[in-house]
């Protein structure tokens, strides 16, 4: 099985640090983690990730 690419969150500051969010796309699924914790995925749809990143730019 081929494994995930994970990109960093460009809000992450970039460089080598590992307290960044994580993204991954594998088929239909989005992944999400925190790089200090990459054993802990959340999984959702694309439609899924649009409604947190409203919510989370809205000020929840």
């Amino acid at each position: 099985m081929a494994q995930d690419a994970w990109q960093k969150s460009s809000f992450s500051g970039g460089g080598d640090s590992d307290d960044c969010m994580e993204l991954a796309t594998r088929h239909h699924t989005r992944l999400l983690r925190e790089s200090d914790k990459p054993g802990t995925v959340i999984a959702t749809t694309g439609t899924g990730l649009a409604a947190l990143i409203r919510h989370l730019r809205d000020g929840y």
